[in-house]
């Protein structure tokens, strides 16, 4: 078998090879991080072996700039292992010389692929699984940038026309609101709109939910309105809309997609009652194989729902909040997804009623749900089994 050991770095990585002797096969050489590099680096591959199953390449998890020669590698059908750089480290520390180069750490990283006993090996599935973390965090990022564009609205309709949010019952964020907006950003501008425009304008937007009545309500609302006919904030109005609105189109398409990567694989976390695709989707993005978790205590922590531990002398407190580290997306999501089982099935429920019969808030109880369904959705994966708790 031949180990190969590639140093990553954002411009330029390093390769080298191993035979399973410890036989150097390859010298540590660089190539770019790009097409060429990658031709460069097969090519080099291709005179070491005639077939790509005698080749085991191993590479560090260094955050995304990998991403890119993995998936390009996998499709190129090698085996490709990513290594914790806690492994690598160990290595390190054992060489004698206690140096650090790109050239030395690709033997490193070969070594370690070397000493190992058993290898995971990246699959089209982790390279899905890869797309649904970046797509549910960038959701997530994308959610945070429209709720401030939200405060920032009600902030401007303050000013404008305070007396706007008490006349939409169900809030200012809602497509009958902005249409109106968009058009006429100021009190002014709606009272002197024609009525059957602003009637039909209101309830096709609202599809038939407001009346004309309605309609001759929210104009003399805005004639008698108090607020200020300022230009400046008609476009601070309009901009923010228009904003909000390209989010709106942008999470439908990110959500379509995890979508999409849900439904052709079909993961038996679906069978969940609650789980949709998106939270599904984001639950195992963030998680990735989950071979990585030996029990479900260890997935517990990496979501950060475990309790903290408070411990001084003789005392030993009996009731401490969660950990809060780890994955903050799928802690989120977790949670989240908590929520919904609890209303969808009756063993989440009666465990959920348990603690709050114990006198914890809905939150806290919540968080023991979320812990139970870390165990839960932990078997799932790892035995390939359907939800079957009745």
């Amino acid at each position: 078998m031949i180990y190969v050991g590639i140093d990553i770095a954002k411009l330029n990585h390093f390769a080298a090879a191993i035979s399973s002797d410890g036989e150097i096969l390859m010298e540590p050489f660089k190539f770019t991080n790009d097409g060429d590099g990658f031709s460069l680096l097969v090519s080099k591959l291709e005179a070491l072996a005639l077939e790509e199953d005698n080749i085991i390449i191993g590479l560090e998890s260094t955050a995304h700039y990998g991403d890119n020669l993995v998936r390009y590698l996998v499709a190129s059908y090698y085996k490709v292992c990513v290594l914790n750089p806690n492994k690598t480290s160990t290595m390190r520390k054992n060489n004698i010389r206690k140096t650090k180069t790109d050239k030395v750490d690709t033997y490193i990283i070969a070594k370690t692929l070397m000493m190992q006993d058993s290898y995971r090996f990246v699959t089209f599935f982790d390279l899905d699984l890869m797309d649904l973390k970046q797509l549910g965090r960038f959701r997530q990022k994308t959610i945070k940038q429209r709720t401030r564009l939200k405060i920032q609205l009600t902030a401007y309709l303050d000013q404008v026309f305070p007396e706007l949010q008490y006349f939409f019952k169900s809030g200012l964020h809602q497509k009958s609101v902005y249409a109106l907006l968009k058009e006429a950003p100021t009190p002014n501008e709606i009272s002197s709109m024609h009525m059957t425009h602003l009637a039909n304008l209101l309830k096709v937007n609202s599809h038939g939910h407001f009346t004309k009545e309605q309609a001759k309500e929210l104009r003399v609302l805005a004639q008698k309105s108090v607020g200020a006919n300022d230009s400046a904030l008609s476009i601070q109005i309009t901009h923010s809309i228009a904003q909000i609105e390209l989010l709106d189109s942008q999470l439908e398409q990110v959500e379509a997609e995890m979508a999409d990567i849900m439904k052709f694989h079909d993961s038996v976390i679906m069978t969940i009652p609650g789980i949709g695709y998106i939270n599904g989707g984001m639950i195992l993005g963030e998680i990735g194989d989950i071979h990585r978790f030996s029990n479900s205590g260890k997935l517990l922590a990496f979501a950060g729902l475990d309790p903290s531990v408070y411990q001084s002398g003789n005392f030993q407190a009996t009731r401490t909040h969660m950990s809060k580290r780890g994955s903050r997306v799928l802690r989120y999501a977790l949670m989240n997804a908590a929520h919904n089982v609890v209303k969808n099935n009756a063993t989440f429920k009666t465990y959920y009623d348990a603690k709050r019969a114990e006198g914890r808030t809905h939150y806290n109880a919540l968080g023991h749900c979320a812990g139970k369904l870390v165990r839960v959705i932990w078997k799932m994966l790892s035995d390939e089994v359907e939800f079957n708790l009745e």
